[in-house]
């Protein structure tokens, strides 16, 4: 635990070296308070030791390590940010829509990477479905849930598609199939129902997996923004550090497996550095929150980048986006 004197000259070095970028000296320091400048060189060494900040060799000045990033945002962070609101407005959008906006609205916000993950489609359920002749031998199935998610299927068969096949099949899955979850039990049991002619049963059983195979459609509920802020930033020690985490951006599966651990978090969760287990995130910082149901989080709103960032503005406008989300994802399950 540190002294008030010493949080006071670490907040000062961390929030010089956030706005500036360069190292910290006792000079700028004495900016701030009365002390004299061996009192604060003191200081300033005695947090060297305790590892919250480190003397570049290229300055006289300090900058703040990951330990300071840490004890920066969990104990001298201000709570009451007089940041702008975020100003986020879902009211009467579809979610694909909703996931978007989220996004580019967050990424606008902390000028920083903005991920957004969606609802798992397995929690929706099916509103209505399209089945639709392209070709003589190519059909496509759509299939809108609840939430306004789309899943498109194309389909081809050996032979020619009957039209009237077609028809029926749409009329058929309207009427059973709406109303329940994609992925139940429930909706496997429907399309081998067995009162059902051989052709009918086998021509079901050809559209089953868009129906009953989510694991295709995961790669969709994904949403990215804010790249450009990444690659326009001066911010980053190594090009190869950058160049790590858009090689995972393009890995959707192992991103979202590090954003499911916010699910779990009562509040925002943040991790700096080498507080994240992937290493392609170890020299970056994470900031994450879960959204959805009160008994149930359905998904993430994240915003990474440089360990120097504006924490207290990332983790307010995360914070407030995983609210908004909230709200909105609620009112669409009453709609169910």
């Amino acid at each position: 635990m540190l002294t008030d004197r010493q949080e006071l000259v670490l907040r000062k070095v961390v929030d010089d070296y956030l706005e500036g970028g360069a190292p910290v000296g006792s000079k700028s320091v004495a900016a701030d308070v009365r002390w004299g400048p061996s009192t604060i060189r003191h200081e300033l060494a005695c947090l060297e030791e305790l590892g919250l900040l480190a003397h570049p060799h290229t300055s006289a000045g300090r900058v703040p390590t990951e330990a300071g990033y840490r004890y920066f945002v969990d104990r001298l962070l201000p709570r009451d940010d007089a940041r702008p609101p975020l100003a986020l407005s879902l009211v009467r959008r579809e979610l694909d829509e909703a996931m978007r906006v989220t996004t580019e609205t967050l990424s606008q916000v902390t000028d920083l990477l903005a991920i957004v993950t969606a609802p798992p489609i397995e929690t929706s359920t099916i509103r209505h479905i399209e089945v639709l002749p392209l070709q003589p031998q190519v059909l496509m199935v759509v299939v809108i849930t609840s939430t306004g998610g789309v899943t498109k299927r194309l389909f081809t068969f050996a032979d020619s598609i009957d039209a009237g096949l077609a028809d029926w099949a749409a009329s058929y899955l309207n009427e059973r199939l709406v109303g329940l979850g994609l992925g139940a039990r429930m909706v496997q049991q429907r399309l081998h129902d067995l009162s059902l002619s051989s052709t009918e049963l086998r021509f079901l059983a050809a559209l089953e997996p868009v129906f009953t195979d989510l694991e295709e459609t995961s790669h969709a509920s994904l949403y990215v923004e804010g790249t450009s802020h990444l690659l326009q930033s001066d911010r980053w020690g190594e090009v190869s550090e950058l160049n790590a985490l858009m090689d995972m951006l393009e890995r959707r599966v192992a991103l979202l497996a590090v954003l499911r651990s916010a699910l779990s978090e009562r509040d925002v969760l943040v991790r700096i550095g080498a507080e994240n287990a992937t290493p392609a995130l170890r020299s970056v910082a994470l900031v994450a929150a879960g959204y959805g149901l009160p008994q149930r989080r359905l998904g993430t709103v994240s915003v990474i980048g440089p360990l120097r960032m504006n924490y207290g503005r990332a983790i307010g406008s995360v914070r407030e986006a995983a609210a908004a989300l909230s709200s909105f994802v609620a009112e669409l399950y009453d709609e169910r």
